[in-house]
């Protein structure tokens, strides 16, 4: 699957109908997210089962700033809605490759039962 531009209209929908979504937060004017761009395309061809999704952050500044995007590109990976990794600078393709496996490894019924209890911990 090529990846998608996310917008406003459809950030929330890509989250929230999709099991896995990974982003690349970018600009067209930033070298290293150019210099990604082919690794982050390859890896999407390689894992129909994930969206493989990009936020210009220069076009799309409210979504940049509702994630506190200060660098870029910044990788970020929902699964079952909840982010599992943040983090800025460009991946080469081993890392994304592990990246992807240690994401799809996560047992999400644990994360969902340790969000709740910090949600009743207030």
């Amino acid at each position: 699957m090529a990846t998608i531009e996310l917008n406003q209209q459809n950030f929330e929908n890509a989250i929230t109908e999709n099991d896995t979504v990974i982003i690349d937060f970018w600009a067209p004017w930033c070298g290293p997210c150019r210099s990604f761009a082919p690794t982050f395309e390859s890896m999407s061809e390689q894992h129909p089962d994930i969206v493989f999704a990009k936020v210009n952050t220069e076009v799309e500044q409210a979504i940049a700033a509702s994630f506190n995007i200060r660098s870029i590109p910044t990788l970020m990976v929902f699964r079952e809605q909840v982010i599992l990794y943040s983090e800025a600078g460009a991946l080469p393709a081993s890392s994304l490759a592990q990246l992807i496996d240690e994401v799809k490894k996560v047992d999400m019924s644990e994360v969902h039962k340790e969000i709740a209890k910090a949600k009743e911990a207030g």
